[in-house]
């Protein structure tokens, strides 16, 4: 795992901004925020329905909508004011790992937060043949 630095803290915030604007204690309760390898930084947050999204994919769905392919880091939080750093569900793992496996994942530790390369998250991810 990796110590956090200054762009991962700002990471944070944001996920924490966009959890903290749209909060209603029962449809969106998790913030999350993707920085991509231009430097960009998409926020989402999670969206319930009969299947429901959860605010990672949110978040990278925005990003790739506007054009980008390469992140470098992603975190999620939970809370009215996004106070707990949260790991991604089982079916965002598999998401990183398809589209970022080498992303780095903000998660908290016993140490307290730190980041894990996506593809640590799921060891046995499937894969699609090429």
């Amino acid at each position: 795992m990796n110590e956090l630095d200054g762009s991962d803290r700002e990471l944070i915030e944001a996920a924490r901004a966009a959890i903290r604007k749209n909060y209603d204690g029962e449809d969106h309760t998790v913030g999350a925020a993707v920085r991509c390898s231009s430097g960009k930084i998409y926020a989402g947050i999670n969206v319930y329905s009969v299947h429901g999204a959860c605010a990672e994919q949110v978040a990278v769905g925005a990003a790739m909508t506007d054009g980008e392919r390469k992140f470098t880091s992603i975190v999620a939080v939970r809370g009215a004011g996004g106070e707990e750093v949260i790991p991604p569900c089982g079916s965002c793992r598999q998401m990183l790992c398809d589209y970022m496996p080498d992303c780095g994942v903000i998660v908290m530790s016993e140490h307290g937060p730190e980041k894990i390369a996506a593809k640590e998250l799921l060891p046995f991810a499937y894969r699609s043949e090429a």
